[in-house]
């Protein structure tokens, strides 16, 4: 890597998930629109004709006039090829398994009444998909170890919080750390709150300046401000004028779409708790009672968000099979619209360029949020800059809050622990005291339940599992 009068040269980035159609093409896009970074990316995928093909979508992608970037594409064939290259940055956005394996994940606690509106973090299915995950980035701690310790790596693939964790527990000295957008969501919407308050326009939104604390996705800000201006009350005065028809994003409708939210469930969450919950009403909803929010699919239309389907995953996957076809071969082009993801800004602050503040997903060592353990993974902000992510102190958690954040902390403990042996008797435990589950099924049933949803899925675990369900 050269850096030399404010660009970097050179770079060499190897993508763990090259085949991704999500996650690669956004990272494509806005190294497109980026001029001061410039080099390699090596693309690796356990499916090497999808990593193939993306290379093809890249290559074209780059040779284009609208395209400000200059990038080159390789394609390697296994964890060994691409990182004994000691790449700068390797990026982590994988599928763990398949959707038939997540169909199982989200859907057959449905049985028992336990209704998911995500499935990939928290709840029955983040912990079944978090069983097959561990494995996974085990090897790829245990690779990035031996052939380049001194990258950087950044993680996209959920459950965020284990996942980072599992690199950690393998490989202390790793520098990793895990990026996530669902804070950016609620600072857009506060600032729309301010905009709409003040009669000022043209608000970016990094104007909006918060304190998160948290872990993935059941993330908070305790403070937020706009230009000077406290955003607080003006939050508050929008719950209480708006809270039964909730918030609606003039570009999206709550009832257009699969992801789409009118944001009730945090505006409760404020009301009862005094704090900005910070993530997608469909991924607050499963890090609480499953009473409150997710008893059926009548209680989430009345606090209007949507249970996601796995079967609109298996739709949307076949589509972007069919668009991925065609961009490789010329017939459509990759539309450069900004994505507002910071994974590119925070390069280029991590190649020495910039300097930028940002929430990240790492462990609590340096004690960022003092009343969770030092051994939890939390998302708070940090300083980027040069080979550095150095996180800012974001100071205690709200004991009320913190009480609902510590059963989570605690169950990814006994879920690490549970895939890195394995150990059914440990992964019951955290099965039965996530919140979703506690109260809701019996031991019996819970049990059966687990080791149902294990079995479906025990194709991709290890060896080891067969024996712990029989």
């Amino acid at each position: 890597m050269k850096v030399q009068n404010g660009t970097c040269s050179d770079v060499r980035v190897a993508y763990i998930g090259g085949g991704s159609h999500g996650w690669a093409w956004t990272f494509f896009k806005d190294l497109a629109r980026e001029e001061k970074m410039s080099g390699i990316i090596d693309l690796y995928d356990i499916d090497r004709p999808m990593a193939e093909q993306n290379a093809e979508i890249g290559t074209r992608l780059f040779k284009r006039s609208d395209v400000k970037g200059n990038w080159k594409f390789e394609v390697s064939g296994s964890l060994k090829e691409l990182l004994e290259k000691k790449p700068e940055f390797v990026i982590i956005s994988i599928l763990p398994g398949t959707f038939d394996h997540m169909a199982s994940d989200v859907h057959l606690p449905e049985k028992y009444g336990i209704y998911q509106s995500v499935g990939d973090t928290a709840g029955p299915g983040g912990l079944v998909r978090a069983l097959r995950t561990i494995p996974m980035f085990v090897e790829i701690a245990e690779a990035i170890k031996e052939y380049c310790p001194e990258t950087l790596v950044i993680n996209y693939t959920n459950p965020m919080t284990l996942c980072v964790k599992t690199l950690y527990r393998v490989f202390p000295q790793i520098k990793a750390f895990g990026c996530c957008h669902e804070v950016f969501g609620t600072q857009k919407i506060l600032r729309d709150m301010y905009q709409l308050a003040t009669g000022e326009t043209d608000v970016e939104r990094d104007e909006v300046i918060v304190n998160v604390q948290g872990i993935n996705h059941f993330t908070w800000f305790d403070r937020a401000s706009c230009r000077g201006v406290d955003l607080f009350p003006i939050y508050r005065k929008f719950i209480d004028e708006h809270f039964e028809d909730g918030y609606h994003d003039p570009d999206r409708n709550w009832m257009n779409g699969t992801f789409n939210c009118a944001h009730r469930v945090k505006m409760d969450l404020f009301n009862k708790y005094g704090n900005i919950a910070a993530a997608g009403d469909r991924h607050l909803a499963e890090f609480l009672p499953g009473d409150v929010y997710l008893r059926d699919p009548e209680q989430v239309h009345q606090w209007k968000f949507a249970l996601t389907p796995v079967s609109w995953r298996k739709e949307r996957q076949a589509e972007k099979i069919e668009e991925a076809k065609r961009l490789a071969s010329g017939e459509e082009e990759l539309k450069l619209e900004a994505t507002g993801e910071e994974g590119i800004l925070l390069m280029k602050a991590l190649c020495g360029l910039n300097r930028m503040v940002s929430n990240v997903n790492i462990p609590n060592t340096a004690g960022q949020i003092p009343n969770l353990p030092r051994t939890a993974v939390v998302e708070t902000n940090a300083v980027f800059y040069k080979g550095t992510i150095q996180p800012i102190f974001a100071g205690e958690m709200k004991p009320v809050i913190r009480d609902l954040v510590m059963p989570h902390v605690e169950n990814h403990e006994r879920i690490l622990e549970a895939a890195m042996k394995p150990n059914f008797g440990l992964a019951y435990e955290a099965f039965m005291n996530d919140p979703l589950v506690h109260g809701r099924i019996s031991r019996e049933d819970g049990e059966k339940l687990l080791k149902e949803m294990i079995q479906n899925t025990l194709d991709v675990l290890p060896e080891g599992w067969k024996k712990e369900i029989q």
